[in-house]
């Protein structure tokens, strides 16, 4: 399976700029990940919008919810995706989405069952629909 534009086989060649040690940057704003949260328990398929000490602001979907996007996006239907803050002491677990030796990553099925880059369709603005928007707990504000 051919990679994606956006898909996050890049991410382990980017390095952060101005840094002497060229430390690399996995998790920067734009990097597609699985993020596991606890109380309660869930995880969340997502673009990273920001990370920063008291969280994760990520726009995506609850990986449960994974295969009704595909098709819902497959279909044409409108999908707006969620715009998520997440506090620190809820995360468990940020992983980036990527493959696992012949199994691709969510990103890589998404594209393959939609034709749809992830990083185009988890990216937050005015499409002309309704925002999902949740407020530092989960739930929607």
């Amino acid at each position: 399976m051919r990679a994606s534009p956006s898909d996050n086989l890049s991410v382990a060649k980017t390095q952060s700029s101005g840094s002497p040690d060229k430390t690399r940057v996995p998790f920067r704003p734009g990097a597609l990940v699985i993020a596991t949260l606890c109380n309660p328990r869930e995880k969340f398929w997502g673009m990273i919008l920001a990370l920063a000490s008291e969280g994760l602001s990520l726009s995506g979907a609850e990986l449960a919810s994974f295969e009704d996007l595909t098709a819902m996006v497959k279909d044409g239907e409108p999908f707006t995706p969620a715009v998520v803050f997440f506090p620190m002491h809820r995360i468990e677990r940020v992983e980036l989405d990527l493959p696992d030796g012949n199994l691709p990553s969510l990103s890589q099925r998404f594209f393959a069952k939609t034709g749809t880059e992830p990083a185009a369709a988890l990216a937050p603005g005015d499409r002309g629909k309704s925002g999902d928007v949740r407020g530092a707990s989960g739930e929607r504000a």
